[in-house]
């Protein structure tokens, strides 16, 4: 079930909620004191693709087995 954050527009404090999608509206209507609050966005990235980290040894020489059997390939072997 999804995670909502809501400020308390009376005292400032954040709250947070689990419910369903479904007794959302319902929610809001119940509460007129509190509106949505966002604190954040997940962390959506892959370490590898920016260049933070290299994938693994094994990986690595699968990547270029590969890329040796294909000669014309243009895969990144790291």
């Amino acid at each position: 079930m999804p995670t909502y954050e809501f400020k308390n527009i009376e005292t400032g404090e954040i709250e947070t909620h689990v419910m369903s999608v479904a007794n959302y509206d319902e929610f809001k209507l119940l509460n007129p004191h509190l509106e949505r609050f966002i604190s954040g966005s997940p962390g959506m990235s892959d370490p590898v693709r920016l260049g933070v980290k290299k994938p693994a040894q094994g990986f690595r020489d699968l990547l270029k087995s590969m890329k040796k059997a294909h000669r014309r390939s243009t895969i990144n072997d790291f």
